[in-house]
């Protein structure tokens, strides 16, 4: 099996954006309650973990004249996205970066990108931080932002019991078999991915338990905005 960077999830990058929509519920409506709620004044947004620019053109079709900055470690995901961005015209706007989120958040004078962002989005990269940095992660967010800032995450969370993780389980099977997808052939694209600085295989957290993490970290709102199972979007503004 092909080594990849955790958030990859599949060997082939071509395998990645019909892959993720098989095997993740309601994907582009997750992606869109993350643009929907960013603060229509806003002009410069911080992504971490870009992934294949998804979320980065939903934001630029929201937003075109807005200035996005994108770290992603993994080179391939770059490429990706910035042929997507450049072939929808908006590659003057926007500045792909390769760097590890967890770096930043350790050590942000590492990596010149500033501060005083109107909004930071996330989607399916948080998750691969251990709860220790997810924290320190949510703070560094929490001091780059300009007052009435947004955060919008989307990730995966940690049941709170087996009797959730269990249903959540059956609903994603019940779902998937609804899309006529085989998740067996599916998941046999998916690439063994490998330690890659601050983040690893999925170290998941409650909903409950990252809530408050943000409350601690300096935010004054805190919201759940949209809840598939075991799929959430969590949203905090300074």
């Amino acid at each position: 099996m092909q080594q990849i960077f955790p958030g990859e999830v599949f060997a082939n990058t071509a395998d990645f954006d019909n892959g993720i929509r098989q095997l993740l519920p309601r994907y582009d409506e997750m992606l869109e309650v993350i643009a929907r709620f960013i603060p229509t004044t806003t002009r410069r947004i911080l992504e971490l973990g870009c992934g294949t620019g998804e979320l980065t053109l939903k934001i630029f079709q929201r937003f075109p004249d807005a200035e996005i900055i994108s770290l992603d470690y993994s080179p391939r995901m770059l490429q990706c996205a910035g042929n997507k961005i450049t072939d929808a015209g908006y590659q003057q706007r926007w500045t792909g970066i390769q760097a590890d989120f967890g770096e930043w958040a350790d050590n942000p004078e590492k990596l010149d990108i500033g501060s005083e962002f109107d909004a930071c989005v996330s989607s399916l990269a948080i998750h691969h931080l251990d709860d220790q940095m997810k924290l320190k992660l949510f703070q560094r967010i929490a001091v780059s932002l300009n007052q009435g800032g947004y955060f919008g995450n989307a990730d995966p969370t940690l049941p709170e019991s087996p009797v959730l993780a269990a249903v959540y389980q059956k609903a994603r099977e019940e779902w998937a078999a609804e899309q006529g997808t085989n998740l067996t052939e599916v998941r046999a694209k998916v690439g063994s991915s490998s330690q890659q600085g601050y983040s690893s295989q999925d170290q998941l957290a409650t909903l409950d338990n990252q809530l408050q993490m943000l409350a601690t970290s300096g935010f004054k709102t805190v919201a759940v905005p949209w809840k598939y199972y075991g799929l959430a979007v969590f949203s905090a503004w300074t």
